[in-house]
């Protein structure tokens, strides 16, 4: 029994030493955590109490600030939108002269493919005029050959 509790101090000992070492370890980053703590709350306390008034004067000053910009920012606006309405009539204006271009294109199109089935139609009429002739040839070849 007395080997036991010989055994047991030792090792108590030895805990309480480390133990004690952990403490100190502890002890400077708490108070380190303490400290920010504290700091943490002073700065939070003084941006609490900021008095945040605004005299009439900074105001007036901020008001017509506003409405400056906000003019700015109008004409601006109106700016841009005369350009965009200007860029649309343009676009209006050459798809109007495209559609007036391929209506030409297609009246010289239709023009030419007139000029062809003319010269088509004179052909067959010459042939057809060749044809009525020597018909005309036949027949009177055969109103000799009845009268003689």
């Amino acid at each position: 029994m007395l080997s036991l509790t010989l055994r047991e101090k030792p090792e108590k000992s030895v805990l309480l030493r480390k133990k004690k070492m952990m403490d100190q370890g502890r002890k400077p980053i708490l108070v380190g955590i303490a400290l920010v703590m504290l700091l943490g709350i002073a700065i939070y306390l003084r941006l609490w109490t900021i008095d945040y008034s605004i005299t009439s004067n900074e105001a007036d000053l901020i008001r017509r600030q506003f409405d400056l910009a906000n003019r700015e920012a109008m004409d601006e606006s109106a700016e841009w939108r005369r350009k965009y309405d200007e860029e649309v009539e343009r676009a209006i204006k050459c798809t109007r002269e495209i559609m007036e271009i391929k209506k030409s294109s297609e009246k010289v199109e239709n023009a030419t493919s007139i000029k062809q089935k003319l010269e088509i139609l004179q052909k067959e009429n010459m042939a057809l005029l060749k044809q009525v002739d020597t018909l005309r040839r036949e027949l009177e070849a055969e109103k000799l050959k009845c009268h003689s």
